[in-house]
């Protein structure tokens, strides 16, 4: 049995008021990590960061994700910089495409999706290193930029970016350090963004996060069969092919074993239904954690 970390999304649809107790709280409970998400609308990643790392003492916090046309590289850096200096070695940063729809909506959606990632990724990740960076890109334009306060050398947070596609996939293995999957994803597709991640260039410490939803017993299994149907859906694949961690306590943590044998490093569960931090209790639990 392969170990890995078990996180715990903090749900967009939670109140953001709410979020200092639930990070101390699964703190206390011996969660590894804390995700928090910026989707359009709803709760900004780096303020939401900042909240769960001041309200807590060693937890990580994982930015999922900090869409790239949404931000720019130096300013992401900036921010991320920031709170390294103050909580080194307790942050992740996950950028991504953004939701092509939400880009367009607020007008910021880039010509070529992948040059935009790959050459934020490349600069955000060369600024955290403390480096002068220039880009003259197909889509970013830097000139000389570098930060007056980058992270201590030996606490540069990793940069890993949230993707789906097998284009973007391949990207993630030639520029980030990992790669974050999506809800619905199971061991199989692992294996695949593994391979995928392999051929774009990544080596053996690239790392595997994946987000999956958790619904423990008969209160929660409603909630889970919505959150399943909507992301198959999204995925454009049946709901029984879409991977969710359900049922009772014990199969639910079977579930989530099998993500880490297929080779996650960090499990972040989204909990659906009621009570979800004595879901969580249960299944760390189970997980003897």
């Amino acid at each position: 049995m392969t170990a890995f970390r078990i996180g715990v999304m903090y749900d967009r649809s939670w109140d953001p008021a709410g979020l200092p107790a639930f990070a101390r709280e699964v703190e206390a409970l011996g969660t590894d990590d804390l995700w928090v998400v910026e989707d359009l609308g709803w709760n900004g990643g780096i303020s939401a960061a900042a909240v769960a790392l001041g309200a807590t003492e060693r937890l990580r916090v994982g930015i999922g994700i900090a869409p790239a046309p949404l931000r720019s590289p130096a300013l992401l850096a900036m921010e991320v910089a920031t709170l390294a200096r103050v909580f080194p070695g307790r942050l992740v940063a996950g950028i991504g495409h953004g939701v092509r729809e939400w880009m367009r909506q607020v007008g910021v959606a880039p010509r070529s999706p992948l040059a935009l990632l790959e050459e934020t990724l490349t600069a955000v990740r060369g600024l955290l290193r403390g480096e002068r960076v220039t880009v003259d890109g197909r889509e970013l334009r830097l000139d000389g930029v570098e930060l007056v306060h980058p992270p201590a050398k030996d606490a540069v947070p990793p940069v890993i970016a949230g993707v789906v596609s097998p284009k973007s996939l391949e990207l993630a293995g030639r520029a980030a350090q990992g790669t974050l999957v999506a809800e619905g994803h199971g061991p199989e597709d692992l294996r695949a963004v593994r391979s995928a991640a392999e051929r774009g260039g990544a080596g053996a410490d690239h790392t595997i996060t994946a987000f999956t939803f958790l619904g423990v017993g008969e209160a929660a299994a409603p909630a889970l069969r919505e959150a399943v149907a909507g992301h198959a859906q999204w995925l454009g694949r049946e709901e029984s092919a879409t991977f969710a961690a359900g049922g009772t306590v014990a199969e639910a943590a079977a579930a989530l074993r099998t993500l880490g044998d297929a080779g996650a490093q960090t499990v972040v569960v989204r909990i659906c239904g009621p009570q979800p931090l004595a879901q969580l209790r249960e299944v760390l639990a189970a997980l003897g954690r």
